[in-house]
Order: C-alpha cells, then sequence, then structure tokens
C-alpha cells in the first residue's frame, strides 16, 4: 500500500488539530471547549452535510442505484449488531454485549464526514444521496439491540420498557431529525437554496470540522482511562469489527455497482460506531450496560482508528478491487 495516503489524511488540518486535543490532555493543558459549543458545532455539521445532500439528491434523482444503496445501508445497520452481539457473547452479559452491538450497528456522522473531507483533498467526486445513507443507518441498530435484550434477558417481563418512546428515541433524537430535515429542505430549495446558504453552509465548513475535531481529540483523550476496564478482547473488537464490516461493506458497494468515492462512504459507514445517538438511548433504555465499555471502545478506539488508518486503507481496498 502506498504510505502517501496514510500520511495524507494525517496532515489533514482537521485530523491534526484532532491529535492536538489529544495531546493537550496527555500533557495535562489546561485547554477546553466550553460545553454549549461543541453541541453547536455538531448541529452545523449535521445540518450542512444533511442539506447538502439534499441538493444533490435532487440533483441525482432516485435511480435503482439510489433504491439500492439505501436499501443496502439499512441492511447494514440491521445485520451488523446480530452478528456482533453473539460475538461479544462470548465475554460479556447480554446487556453489555446489546448495548455495544448496537453503537456498532449505528454510525458516525463526523466519521462520514471526515471521510467526505477526505475524497474532496483527493478530487474524487461522490453522491449527496449517500448522506441519505447515512441517516437511514442510525436508528435500526437502535430497535436490533433492544429486540436482542428483550429476547435472550429473563428479566424481560420485569423491566420498565416503552417501546413508544423506544421509538421516538430512535427516529426523533436531534440528531437523526436535524439530518433529515435538512435533508428535505434541501430537496425542496434545491439549486436556489444552495446558491442563498452556499457561503454558510460550503465556506465554514472545513473550519467548523477542525474546530470539531479539536474537541473530539479532547474527549477521545480523556476516555482512553477507560480502555483498562474493557481488556483486550473489547480492544481488539474494536479494531478488527470495523475492518471487518468494511470489507463486507466494500463488497455490497462493488455487487451495486457504486463509484469508488461512494463505495468508500459506505465502507465508512459500515465501519464506523456511533457515541452519541446510540449511547443516549442505551442510557436511557438498558440502564443495566456499563457506558465505560460501549462509548470508550467506539470513541476512544474505533473513531481515531478509522480517521487516521480505517479512510486511507479501505480507499486503497477500493482502489485495488475496482480496477
Amino acid at each position: 500500500m502506498d504510505a502517501s495516503l496514510i500520511i495524507s489524511n494525517i496532515l489533514n488540518p482537521p485530523i491534526l488539530f484532532f491529535f492536538l486535543g489529544m495531546v493537550a490532555v496527555f500533557v495535562k493543558s489546561d485547554l477546553e471547549v466550553p460545553a454549549p459549543f461543541p453541541k453547536l458545532l455538531s448541529l452545523y455539521l449535521l445540518f450542512a452535510i444533511g442539506f447538502k445532500g439534499g441538493v444533490e439528491l435532487i440533483k441525482s434523482g432516485v435511480t435503482q442505484e439510489v433504491v439500492f444503496t439505501l436499501l443496502a445501508a439499512i441492511l447494514m445497520a440491521c445485520f451488523v449488531p446480530i452478528y456482533t452481539f453473539f460475538i461479544l457473547r462470548l465475554k460479556l452479559d447480554t446487556y453489555d454485549a446489546a448495548a455495544i452491538a448496537a453503537t456498532y450497528g449505528s454510525i458516525s456522522a463526523v466519521t462520514f464526514i471526515t471521510a467526505g473531507a477526505f475524497l474532496s483533498e483527493l478530487g474524487i467526486e461522490y453522491d449527496g444521496y449517500m448522506v441519505a445513507a447515512l441517516a437511514l443507518m442510525e436508528s435500526p441498530a437502535i430497535i436490533v439491540g433492544l429486540i436482542l435484550v428483550n429476547l435472550f434477558t429473563a428479566d424481560q417481563g420485569e423491566r420498565d420498557f416503552s417501546w413508544p418512546e423506544v421509538l421516538r428515541d430512535a427516529f426523533l433524537n436531534s440528531s437523526v431529525f436535524l439530518l433529515v430535515g435538512s435533508l428535505i429542505i434541501g430537496v425542496l430549495t434545491g439549486e436556489h437554496g444552495w446558491k442563498v446558504l452556499e457561503p454558510f453552509t460550503q465556506g465554514l465548513f472545513y473550519g467548523v470540522l477542525t474546530f470539531f475535531l479539536l474537541d473530539m481529540g479532547l474527549v477521545a483523550a480523556r476516555r482512553i482511562k477507560d480502555l483498562q476496564k474493557t481488556g483486550t478482547f473489547l480492544i481488539s473488537f474494536a479494531i478488527l469489527i470495523p475492518i471487518l464490516n468494511a470489507v463486507i461493506g466494500i463488497f455490497i458497494a462493488k455487487f451495486i455497482g457504486m463509484p469508488k468515492g461512494d463505495a468508500l462512504l459506505f465502507a465508512v459507514l459500515s465501519a464506523s460506531a456511533s457515541y452519541i445517538a446510540v449511547p443516549a438511548a442505551m442510557r436511557l433504555t438498558v440502564p443495566e450496560a456499563n457506558p465505560s465499555l460501549y462509548v470508550s471502545t467506539a470513541l476512544a478506539v474505533t473513531f481515531p482508528f478509522n480517521i487516521i488508518v480505517g479512510i486511507p486503507v479501505y480507499l486503497y481496498a477500493i482502489d485495488m478491487f475496482w480496477r
């Protein structure tokens, strides 16, 4: 593999600022991002990527490839938590296994956005409808994870469990709601809406992404100490399962006939893990699961692995496979 691909990815300003955040924690700097600010940055990123996706979707239209891609996204979001649950059950109880499986069945919007920035840097085009795939993969894993808990625990009848509340949290949480809403507004306003908002959605995008990754570096470094509780099994899981999921995603992308840019984004969606929506849902509905396990593996291992090594390695594999 050409090492310049990884070096090129690492030398991107957003990635370097991610490292800067981690270094700040390791050297005990007092650098921090005030609490409400990261939330605003994440809302901006979801809005910008959703709106752009809607505009691109109306330009491309709903073709057979779009339909197959969206169906494949839903399939992966359901398949990954099921098969990983049984792997995790070898070492963990049902609650922890289901929570971690749901985390890895869902996706990381920031990893997706970073992969999009990487493709733009290399001049590789990708279709905006991949944002719709991102939105569709957020929620199914939460529902599958909760079904697994109810199927494999003995006290399901005694647990305080409300399906309406679970479904509401899965489909109407702030991330999914803003992303889907922005996508719809992008579809409705099209090229005219894009021109009106372009200075805000395009001009500020990389600066906001860079600052957001600085904060993510701070958070990820603070979570590293939690890995002492997970042991080598979960650390290995947090690296090997994303690679396996990316390989499955690449084969599906090839079968559907996606172009290289879309294939990378689909592989990244398949390989990423949620550290916002799913943990929030699991804390609410499966309080028996240990958050330090499913948050630290997704945020402190899988997220940095994907944005530093995974994205260029997956693109290299796609380059080889698409020849």
